[in-house]
């Protein structure tokens, strides 16, 4: 991607207009969207409680073509596009080991994953059966693999998965696939220096993190190995950056970092992911959102896009990241030219339903948190839950998030599959359609529905028609679109408060004005470059743990609601103590 000189908050009001006049366009929905988490068919876990898992993603581009491996998925993922996704079964591949990992080399597609000794090729991935087995005495049985192909033709074997232990890397014989020279120790943890390493949901707790998930590029003749940390079942799982000249070092950690960071918002996580370029050259970032509620692995995945500048800067843009997203066409300057400005609507509306479970109240299905769901008392037909928006709002897209509540499934089933009605209504008496999936054959566990033509209504209604298992169970009944409320305005005073005893940390405290549903904060370690992003709901302050003690840091504030995003206040900084 292009130099990006030009501080997030000064371009903010330019996209919006951008932005707006693409929703004013898309009455007839010219643009194509996308949503995390990612709508897989995500299998059910093979052991008890019953649960979904996709994790540790590795995703590969084979002739123009993307493939996604992901852990305990009972096969890999194909796409043509970025939005629709097919599952390839196949009984050649060891697909329960976790951490798969693949790569192209000569125009054949190779694959391993943890603690096995195989690798296997193909040139025909559509295919799950078409995989021939190119060793099986790898020397290497290592957990979290990741293979690298240099532009040299020269192999690169990282790996590791340790809360004590460092990360290694090790060049590999192109034909014997036997090491060269001894393995080096790459990466350790420094929790001292770097906050984004610390344990914890708001890395605040004393454990020593995981240090795993390497993954290897190569851009502009740099070589950045992200790595991450702390734990995957925390919302502060991130992805960091070292940066070298050579591809076993030395490395050293990349100013701007985390390199993808995403603790707040729906889908929380962005960390054990890989980084790839799309068949229009731009780079993406696919990483692993958690749940962790009925087991500590449940999780899902999530696809943002990358910024990589020209002074060594690479980070995955994360703002509004789990809004609605344009699939870009074409090479693109800036992420934020992905936004379309649909908005969220439905966060702490009023919701009336059928009938709910003690602790699974219909409000949490509204809550902005997929570790909370509603859920019926039964998964019967006709279950139904309604969300009043309030006033008539103008609607683009609504996405379908599913809990697990009571089900008994393990691994899949032939026709699993969520039924139901999705309607819409101005008075609450009278409905209307907007998709119906009372014959749905499809596992949507996650269904995105961007609508063919944007409707202006009040009312949402979601009935069952029948669920896999279990019950009638919703965690995120998410609606986009704009509302009809007057612009939010940023915040009046802004102040950040660096902690004395540890410069990881910093209290950022503001003025709550009124019409606003919610904060997107930007920082980074340079005032044109605020990368990272954190998004709260209903706050006036936060404190971020994620920080570097050495480095001085910007910070910004925007201010959001279910019409735009107001223009970010002028970059505050925070200077080292």
């Amino acid at each position: 991607m292009q130099k990006i000189d030009i501080f997030i908050g000064m371009k903010r009001l330019v996209f919006f207009c951008l932005a707006a006049a693409l929703s004013i366009r898309s009455s007839a929905q010219s643009i194509q969207t996308i949503c995390n988490p990612i709508d897989l068919s995500y299998r059910y876990c093979l052991d008890t409680p019953s649960r979904r898992e996709a994790a540790d993603p590795s995703m590969v581009v084979y002739k123009g073509e993307y493939y996604l491996f992901a852990s305990k998925s009972g096969g890999y993922f194909h796409s043509t596009d970025l939005q629709h996704w097919d599952l390839v079964p196949s009984k050649i591949l060891p697909l329960e080991p976790y951490a798969p990992t693949a790569v192209v080399i000569d125009n054949e597609l190779y694959f391993t994953a943890s603690n096995i000794h195989t690798i296997y090729k193909t040139s025909d991935p559509k295919q799950g059966d078409s995989w021939q087995l190119v060793t099986d005495q790898f020397p290497f049985s290592e957990t979290d693999p990741m293979l690298f192909l240099d532009d040299d033709h020269r192999l690169y074997f990282y790996y590791g998965c340790s809360d004590r232990q460092p990360l290694h890397a090790v060049q590999l014989d192109m034909k014997t696939f036997t090491p060269i020279g001894k393995p080096a120790d790459i990466i350790h943890s420094n929790t001292q220096v770097f906050g984004w390493e610390r344990s914890g949901d708001y890395n605040d707790k004393p454990a020593a993190p995981w240090m795993e998930g390497s993954w290897m590029n190569k851009i502009n003749g740099k070589y950045y190995l992200q790595y991450a940390c702390p734990g995957t079942q925390f919302k502060s799982y991130t992805d960091a950056v070292y940066v070298s000249d050579h591809p076993l070092g030395p490395f050293s950690p990349a100013k701007s970092n985390p390199f993808a960071y995403k603790p707040e918002g729906f889908a929380c996580g962005a960390g054990h992911g890989s980084t790839f370029r799309d068949k229009y050259g731009n780079y993406w970032h696919i990483g692993t959102v958690t749940i962790s509620v009925h087991h500590m692995f449940e999780r899902r995945l999530a696809l943002f896009p990358v910024i990589a500048d020209a002074d060594r800067n690479l980070s995955a843009y994360t703002g509004f990241g789990d809004y609605p997203m344009i699939v870009p066409q074409k090479k693109i300057a800036d992420p934020q030219q992905l936004f379309p400005g649909w908005m969220l609507l439905s966060f702490h509306k009023t919701a009336t339903v059928s009938s709910s479970l003690p602790d699974h109240p219909a409000s949490d299905a509204v809550d902005e948190n997929i570790r909370t769901w509603w859920s019926a008392a039964s998964g019967k037909k006709g279950e139904f839950i309604t969300v009043d928006l309030g006033s008539a709002a103008t609607i683009h897209a609504l996405q379908m998030n599913f809990a697990d509540e009571n089900t008994t499934i393990s691994g899949r089933k032939p026709g699993m599959a969520y039924r139901y009605m999705l309607e819409c209504s101005n008075d609450n008496k009278t409905w209307t359609a907007l998709a119906d999936r009372s014959q749905n054959k499809k596992d949507a566990p996650h269904e995105y529905i961007q609508l063919p033509k944007a409707v202006k209504t009040r009312y949402i209604r979601v009935t069952n028609i029948a669920v896999p298992s279990g019950n009638f169970a919703i965690s995120g009944l998410r609606v986009f679109g704009r509302s009809n409320e007057a612009p939010p305005k940023a915040p009046a005073t802004f102040t950040a408060k660096r902690d004395t005893e540890d410069q990881t940390s910093v209290h950022l405290t503001w003025k709550k004005e009124p019409g606003v549903t919610g904060y997107c904060i930007h920082f980074g370690t340079d005032r044109n470059r605020l990368y990272e992003n954190y998004m709260v709901y209903d706050e006036d302050q936060v404190t971020i743990r994620s920080l570097n003690a050495g480095q001085p840091y910007y910070f910004s504030i925007e201010a959001f609601n279910g019409n735009t995003v107001s223009a970010s206040t002028t970059p505050l900084l925070l200077p080292v103590l």
